[in-house]
């Protein structure tokens, strides 16, 4: 390797590692801010990890050296002179009380993880009734949980299956129109969800579908992203296997279901893992179309902590951090099958 493509690669590392650090400050933020005291999130330091000063029986722990000895005491006055501590260690000094300069003592300091947050913050807010009376006085992060657990799964569920139809319709079948009708559902790609989200909101007002299940699983079932994917997927299956499914006897469906679903795992995976985590993270729609505390999901249930005065920032990070844990185990499990799928579907579309 030359000295030039040398050079070209550690400036690419060095790029990437740039780009790296600058995703992962702010998360590493949030989890210590997560197990930070109330009392120490505002306070400007370079600590990730939050400390306190240790505590002995008599008092609060100072350190200091006496005569090049390192030791540790307890405050008992403070003068003009300095401070005067009762010494505790080491054992050989203990009991002794000395004055130094107070420029020279400094707390003796520990870490200290405030774990309760993470109960504090799935305690903090209730709901008296969810799911029909079924939970009454839950947690309402549990209620939210459970929501966002029935929403995804359920959108995603819905979106690979119709996406699935529509691409296959789309590559495998013949039929008039179908390249003009495939561009006219591309097109809605162009289109800005922001724009769409009043029609269809006064549609699901007419059904009187608004502030249930039904509004936040229905409109995100059928996706234009999902069907160009899977087709451009769909379109590397040689046509000889149908042909000899055909020749079997095998119908459309059963060719769909038996032959074009199960070697296309990897697109399926990696559509499944990109609805998830868009379902999972959708804040806007849930907050328009949602209004009952007992039918909200996660992401707009963090928006409890924060108030018009005063943000509970320590609990708000907490709850940030069980929200983020199952799309961090989502995208672990589906990693493999998440870069094969847009590779394949990528390159030869």
């Amino acid at each position: 390797m030359s000295a030039r493509n040398m050079g070209l690669k550690a400036a690419a590392y060095m790029a990437l590692g740039a780009i790296g650090l600058v995703m992962a400050v702010p998360l590493a933020w949030m989890i210590s801010t997560s197990l930070k005291d109330p009392s120490q999130v505002m306070v400007a330091n370079d600590r990730w990890l939050p400390r306190r000063q240790v505590m002995s029986k008599y008092g609060p722990v100072y350190a200091t050296a006496v005569d090049g000895v390192a030791v540790r005491g307890t405050q008992v006055a403070r003068s003009p002179r300095g401070r005067t501590l009762r010494l505790l260690e080491p054992a050989a000094m203990a009991g002794r009380t000395v004055t130094v300069a107070a420029s020279k003592v400094r707390p003796v300091e520990q870490v200290h993880l405030h774990w309760g947050n993470y109960a504090a913050a799935w305690s903090a807010i209730k709901v008296e009734s969810a799911f029909g009376g079924l939970l009454r006085n839950a947690d309402a992060f549990l209620i939210f949980y459970i929501n966002s657990i029935l929403v995804a799964v359920a959108v995603t569920l819905g979106q690979v299956f119709t996406s699935s139809l529509a691409a296959y319709a789309f590559a495998r079948l013949r039929f008039p129109g179908r390249d003009s009708l495939f561009l006219g559902y591309l097109a809605t790609l162009m289109v800005p969800a922001v724009i769409t989200m009043i029609p269809v909101y006064i549609l699901l007002s007419r059904l009187r579908l608004t502030d249930s299940y039904w509004a936040l699983i229905l409109p995100a079932m059928f996706s234009a992203y999902g069907t160009f994917m899977l087709r451009q997927f769909f379109l590397t299956i040689p046509r000889d296997l149908e042909d000899a499914a055909r020749i079997d006897g095998a119908g459309l469906f059963t060719i769909y279901w038996r032959i074009i679903m199960p070697l296309s795992k990897p697109a399926l995976a990696a559509l499944t893992t990109f609805i998830f985590l868009h379902t999972w993270n959708e804040f806007m729609w849930p907050l328009i179309v949602i209004d009952s505390l007992q039918l909200k999901t996660l992401p707009i249930g963090l928006a409890h902590f924060q108030g018009p005065y005063a943000t509970e920032w320590h609990l708000l990070m907490a709850a940030s951090v069980i929200v983020m844990v199952p799309v961090l185990l989502v995208f672990i499990a589906g990693q493999r099958y998440f870069v094969r799928g847009i590779i394949l579907s990528g390159i030869k579309g």
